[in-house]
């Protein structure tokens, strides 16, 4: 079965080309746990003909040891190194990637190897599952010549998994207590709403519980979910359903190096006076959104353009920063001129900008993160000599940036962001799911589509997905359906593979490609798991691991 699956993945059988992937992660969960255990192991073998190899879950190798440099030369040979991915559909039946495949230990010897090159070896492959959730963390391999092949490898890599298990038990017990310790210890002192967020932890206090509704709730864990994993403090405002505004400050925890898991404190802010005076937001042109938070980011622009305050928007890719500022612009301002520049073509941005301005035009500088120094340079001169005119009405200006790339950090990004008092978040689609039926509704009336509506399914489904791309790549998804169903309802098998699956984690090429397959797979069989896994020439128990993997929805 293994080399049916090697040949229908078209694995060269002469020179297999596994891929190679840098920027190793060897701080994780796996890599930690591990380390202790491969040294102990390597120092017991130094003299032996024998290689301890660590991958992760997708067979790329993370450690290799070995004292026996003829050994270490041959596996160079054939990229059995550290970064290259040696996955069953690569490089064929092998130690690690069969034994991913299979989900069980697994001893390739010699010739049962798919490929030619690595006849020359035997490889015996142990899983390292996570002692707590069961969920595949990677593989240990011991590799040899073939000519010292011994039933003993496969007990000896299976024993070795297993120490690295109980590491890895050991640390989580660590990790979960001193994350349990630093919540109870800001329970204790704040006497405010607390959540703490670790690998397999979560927890959200009683005054949290007692203060926000079930509803709010929701919104608070789904916003606390970008902050699960990082290492560096930060805080962000979260508009909930309730209408409270809050602020949430995340802050990590640590035991040793390592990352336990973090704080997050929620405080209620007050919503400041409004130069509107509250009340409703009025309909905009060329844009919709209902959501709390989505009314608030617009709220701000609006007040920011009423008062001709110039402002950056900043946000994601698609998240809809020009969008909104347009659409504003032309209710506060109608038929006003307003001139789009866009810093990705800077051969005459200085001379049209300054042309625009010199006429009275309104203008919006998009991606300014791109913009040279040169540039810079020019527009803080032109900017500058705006302000110092007088004329009776001064041109409103605003800039459009993607998050974390401000250059506000140098002098000359500090010079030019100095001109615009206010920087507003246009928060990404993830942010504000519940706008999604109303979005969709839009963008299909936008792009001329009649006649087709979106099942509450298919609705539900959409507003489960984290969107990369944002609301540009809502409207991508719409046009596609919409390109295979041009009347009637849509409904949730109607929509295209990627919308199948929830994981936020990003997937290459190759694992979109797969997932894609296998939700072709299942749809084809009419969810029938067993016969898209054969049609497929996977095992069972490997598409059901790749279904939970990908968050594919059955």
């Amino acid at each position: 079965m293994s080399w049916q699956r090697s040949e229908a993945s078209l694995v060269d059988t002469d020179r297999p080309a596994p891929a190679y992937f840098d920027g190793l992660d060897l701080g994780t969960t796996l890599a930690r746990a591990a380390r202790p255990v491969i040294d102990a192991l390597a120092s017991e073998l130094t003299n032996e003909p024998v290689c301890i190899i660590l991958t992760d879950a997708r067979g790329i190798v993370l450690d290799r040891r070995g004292g026996d440099k003829t050994l270490i030369r041959r596996l160079d040979s054939v990229q059995l190194a550290p970064g290259f991915r040696y996955a069953e559909s690569e490089v064929g039946t092998n130690g690690i990637g069969t034994a991913l495949e299979v989900g069980g230990p697994i001893l390739i010897d010699g010739a049962e190897h798919y490929t030619g090159v690595l006849r020359g070896f035997s490889c015996a492959g142990a899983p390292i599952t996570h002692p707590v959730t069961g969920g595949l963390l990677g593989i240990l391999d011991i590799t040899t010549q073939a000519k010292n092949s011994n039933a003993i490898l496969l007990s000896f890599a299976k024993l070795s998994a297993r120490r690295i298990q109980e590491r890895i038990l050991e640390e989580a017990n660590a990790l979960d207590q001193a994350l349990l310790t630093e919540y109870y210890a800001v329970c204790r002192h704040t006497g405010g709403s607390v959540i703490a967020l670790g690998d397999e932890v979560f927890m959200i206090n009683a005054h949290a519980q007692q203060r926000f509704d079930s509803t709010d709730q929701a919104a608070l864990i789904d916003r606390t979910r970008d902050a699960r994993g990082g290492t560096k403090p930060v805080t962000f405002l979260a508009d909930l359903p309730s209408g409270i505004n809050a602020r949430l400050a995340y802050q990590p925890t640590f035991l040793g190096d390592a990352l336990a898991g973090g704080i997050v404190q929620i405080k209620e802010q007050r919503s400041g006076p409004r130069s509107t005076g509250g009340g409703r937001i009025p309909s905009l042109p060329g844009m919709t959104g209902t959501s709390a938070l989505w009314r608030h980011t617009t709220q701000e622009v609006l007040d920011a353009c009423r008062r001709a305050e110039w402002l950056v928007a900043e946000g994601e890719p698609g998240s809809g920063k020009l969008t909104l500022l347009r659409a504003v612009h032309d209710y506060s301002s109608p038929g006003r001129r307003l001139a789009v520049l866009d810093a990705d073509d800077q051969a005459d941005l200085l001379a049209s900008a300054t042309s625009e301005l010199d006429s009275g035009s309104d203008l919006i500088i998009r991606n300014a993160h791109l913009l040279s120094a040169e540039v810079i340079q020019g527009l803080v001169d032109l900017l500058q000599s705006v302000r110092d005119s007088s004329v009776a009405r001064e041109p409103w200006v605003a800039l459009t940036l993607l998050t974390g790339q401000s250059r506000g950090q140098d002098e000359l990004g500090t010079q030019l962001l100095r001109f615009f008092p206010r920087t507003v978040a246009v928060p990404p689609l993830r942010h504000h799911l519940e706008d999604i039926p109303v979005l969709v509704r839009y963008l299909l009336g936008r792009a001329g589509i009649t006649g087709v509506t979106v099942s509450g399914a298919a609705l539900n489904q959409l507003m489960r997905l984290p969107w990369a791309g944002n609301v540009t790549h809502l409207r991508k998804v719409l046009t596609d359906v919409a390109r295979r169903r041009r009347s009637g309802v849509v409904e949730l098998e109607d929509l295209p593979a990627e919308c199948h699956a929830t994981t936020r984690r990003h997937l290459t090429r190759m694992e979109a490609l797969e997932r894609d397959a296998i939700v072709g797979a299942l749809a084809s069989h009419h969810g029938d798991k067993t016969a898209a896994a054969s049609a497929l020439g996977m095992s069972r128990a490997t598409i059901y691991r790749k279904i939970r993997d990908y968050g594919i929805v059955t």
